[in-house]
């Protein structure tokens, strides 16, 4: 059973989450403002908190940098705003993922069954499965039943900090930053090329990838095999 805080001054919509959470096993504490976000994250442990962007008191961003100060808990945010400098704005604060509304129930409670697994403890994996193809973390090599798959060393760094945030979604400008350094982090014409060889290489179908995906506007993440 997980503890989840789900943050929105919207009351219907507020009420209706926390049912639908509590039906499916959790236990939900709810907030309407940042303060009282900030207060109840404070005194209750969490295991995930919800958080709408427009509060009647704090922008829900300034709420996302003020856990970050001291909390590692997952932070999905569930906005209205759809804006891209909207999306980068909160996971550059720290938000683990970011939902537009409206939005479907089965896929925010994926996203949270996701965001849970991610911030279970587990002993890392060197190896990682991405369908035929085999990934060593430590060799730093991808290899599958034909031999070795050769990546330019950046498509091997690109793939690796994917591959060790899996699931969870990188920004565009935490990608450009680590892979290629600060001066590059307006370059995102670099991404799209990189990930389409990245993508040709290793997805069976590089029109429709299934492990390496992108989120239009925000940036890109690795879904491992269930």
């Amino acid at each position: 059973m997980s503890r989840v805080l789900v943050v929105d001054d919207e009351p219907q919509l507020l009420r209706a989450l926390g049912i639908s959470l509590r039906a499916r096993g959790h236990e939900v504490e709810l907030a309407a403002s940042g303060t009282a976000a900030l207060d109840l994250a404070g005194r209750v442990p969490l295991d995930l908190i919800i958080l709408d962007l427009g509060l009647p008191d704090l922008d829900g961003v300034e709420v996302v940098r003020a856990l970050r100060g001291w909390s590692t808990t997952p932070i999905i945010v569930l906005s209205a705003r759809d804006a891209q400098a909207d999306k980068v704005a909160a996971l550059d604060a720290g938000a683990d993922d970011y939902m537009t509304k409206p939005f479907g129930m089965d896929e925010l409670l994926a996203r949270i069954r996701a965001a849970l697994r991610r911030a279970t403890p587990e002993l890392e994996a060197p190896v990682v499965s991405m369908g035929r193809n085999s990934i060593d973390l430590s060799a730093k090599r991808v290899s599958n039943q034909d031999g070795e798959v050769r990546l330019t060393p950046t498509e091997w760094q690109l793939l690796e900090l994917l591959v060790r945030n899996a699931g969870k979604l990188v920004s565009q400008r935490q990608i450009l930053q680590t892979v290629w350094g600060p001066a590059y982090t307006t370059e995102t014409n670099y991404l799209r090329v990189y990930l389409a060889q990245l993508r040709r290489k290793l997805e069976d179908d590089p029109s429709r990838p299934r492990y390496l995906i992108t989120e239009p506007g925000m940036g890109y993440r690795f879904e491992p095999d269930v």
